[in-house]
Parts: structure tokens; sequence; C-alpha cells
């Protein structure tokens, strides 16, 4: 158990991409995330809505390589199915479907053309 008061929160998250301008275009079309430019080359600030920021960042082999798919999370979304469309058509690839969690919602894991696998999810009311 954590000696902290309180349990402590993602603030950040990070996308590594092969393709940084093929990332920014999977993301912003399939959930209406903005990637600005920011600080050095094929570098941008992801704005998500009213969720935490980010960063969309090419894949580095120096000086501590990165390991894409590393840190899986969990996007909420509208309709889980409508969403794996939308994937699909923007070269993401369903790893697996729909699953329903009775007092969760409905849950699927797929994969971005960069090979990073997250979740998408249409949280029960």
């Amino acid at each position: 158990m954590s000696k902290h008061a309180a349990p402590f929160n993602v603030s950040h998250f990070a996308v590594n991409a092969h393709d940084v301008d093929r990332a920014a275009d999977f993301y912003g079309s399939v959930f209406g995330w903005t990637c600005q430019p920011w600080g050095p080359p094929g570098f941008f600030l992801i704005t998500t809505g009213d969720g935490i920021h980010g960063a969309l960042q090419g894949v580095q082999d120096h000086p501590v390589p990165t390991r894409v798919g590393a840190f899986e999370c969990t996007v909420s979304v509208d309709d889980v199915d409508r969403v794996l469309a939308e994937i699909e058509a923007k070269g993401g690839t369903v790893q697996s479907g729909k699953v329903t969690i009775p007092g969760v919602g409905d849950i699927a894991r797929v994969i971005d053309p960069e090979g990073n696998v997250f979740c998408i999810a249409k949280y029960s009311d």
C-alpha cells in the first residue's frame, strides 16, 4: 500500500509512432483529437478535449529505445461499433472485438497503424 494520502492520476500520455503524420491523421480522424506541432521536429502536443493532454512523438533509438505499445490506455467513446469501423477505415486493426462486461460497459482492444495497442470503451451509465 502506498504511503500517499490519495492515489496518483495519469496526467500525461505519449503515443510513439514511426510515422507521426499518419498517426496524427489517425487520432484526429477517429477521435477528433488535435495534434499541434510543438518543440522539436516530429513532436506534437495532443489535445483530447476534456481529457488529459498527451504527446505524439517519433520512435527513438537513442539514447533509450522506445518500446511501442508498452502502456495500454483506454479511450472513452460514445459507440464502440462505430469507432471500431472508423479505426479499421483509417488503417487500424481490431485485436479483440467488442465485449460487454456487466456493470462496466462495452470494451474492445485495438491496434493503431503504428502498432500501439489500446482499448476503447463505452462505459455503462
